[in-house]
């Protein structure tokens, strides 16, 4: 197994192990790596939007123990020093560099609890719910196909989606490994999916909640005892029976997206067809960028970009979002991934862990 894929069978591991059954011996043996020596440097996915809001958790051990797929967004979690932060995004628009796995993981249990298969249109995401969909488009072809989110990754530097190998295939970037893309969210199509797995395996949406195995208080801050609830004693009641339970109704179906080409499994999942469009994509050289950070102060801007101009050609890109004025911080324009990942390497070691490879 080659080293990227050790990293990422790892880091894939713990990001899901809170909600997805596995068996002790593997478990164990993850618990036992040492991510220092695995992870040589780590891209979280970041925005200028504020962080997100805590959601209630409905456990399904039943589902996740038979390999049923749930819908699920998951807790903060930290991989090689870095914080990911999942959460539903449905306006998630992003450029970066993509890539592929596949023969090392087929039929292994993704994070979301289905089963990996690499012939399908699937793919990983560091962030979006599992499962959602997503429309990946090649930036050098024009290549556009849609893939179903049920996989947590990639977790090697500057790398915006990992994508089964039928995927890459489709996209023409199976030879090369990496391919510039542009991932959309597409939102109410997934909104769909998410309601049928819902309905079919349970949901665990739980952001910010405690580990389970937190240590219960025993005092409060001013030192004094935790105040216990009143016992409830049980209730008797006398008199006329109660009238018959009404009947249940049955489960409402949710329908597949029909927008979309696909089907829909025995298990409910929504497989979207291998149809690949050609889209019309801006002419010219799509340059590769290292984005280090995103300000709402020019100065505090301008600093890190002197900082980081012992590395390569650094400047300012001023944007506007949400009717704030950012001015992000990038270090560009590279050639090719691979010097974009060099760049990166040295930008995350320089103190900027949120840093990220874009493509314009």
């Amino acid at each position: 197994m080659s080293r990227a894929n050790l990293v990422r069978r790892t880091a894939t591991a713990i990001a899901a192990n809170e909600s997805t059954n596995r068996s002790p011996w593997k478990t164990g043996a993850l618990a036992g790596l040492s991510l220092g020596a695995l992870l040589m440097a780590g891209c979280a996915h970041k925005q200028e939007a504020p962080g997100p809001a805590a959601a209630v958790k409905t456990p399904t051990p039943s589902a996740a123990a038979t390999g049923q797929p749930t819908y699920k967004v998951g807790n903060p979690y930290q991989i090689g020093g870095i914080w990911y932060y999942p959460r539903a995004d449905y306006d998630y628009d992003q450029t970066g560099i993509a890539s592929w796995y596949g023969p090392g993981f087929h039929q292994e249990r993704t994070a979301n609890g289905e089963t990996f298969d690499q012939n399908e249109l699937t793919a990983a995401h560091q962030t979006l719910p599992m499962p959602s969909l997503v429309r990946v488009t090649n930036l050098d072809n024009g290549r556009s196909i849609v893939v179903r989110i049920n996989d947590r990754g990639p977790f090697a530097a500057g790398r915006i989606i990992d994508l089964s190998r039928r995927s890459a295939q489709l996209l023409g970037m199976e030879q090369q490994g990496t391919a510039k893309v542009r991932v959309q969210i597409l939102a109410d199509e997934s909104r769909a999916i998410a309601a049928a797995a819902m309905q079919a395996g349970g949901s665990q949406v739980a952001l910010n909640e405690p580990a389970a195995s937190a240590p219960v208080p025993t005092t409060m801050a001013d030192g004094s005892p935790v105040p216990k609830a009143a016992p409830r004693p049980s209730v008797t009641v006398q008199g006329q029976s109660l009238p018959p339970a009404k009947p249940v109704p049955p489960a409402r179906t949710v329908a597949a997206p029909t927008t979309i080409p696909g089907t829909t499994e025995p298990d409910g999942r929504f497989m979207p067809a291998p149809v690949v469009q050609q889209v019309a994509v801006t002419p010219g050289v799509k340059r590769i960028y290292v984005q280090a950070g995103s300000f709402t102060l020019y100065d505090n801007a301008n600093k890190l970009r002197a900082r980081l101009a012992s590395i390569g050609p650094s400047f300012l890109a001023p944007t506007m979002v949400g009717g704030t004025q950012f001015f992000r911080v990038r270090v560009g324009p590279l050639d090719t991934p691979e010097q974009a990942d060099q760049v990166l390497d040295q930008v995350v070691a320089a103190g900027n862990n949120g840093a990220r490879v874009i493509v314009e």
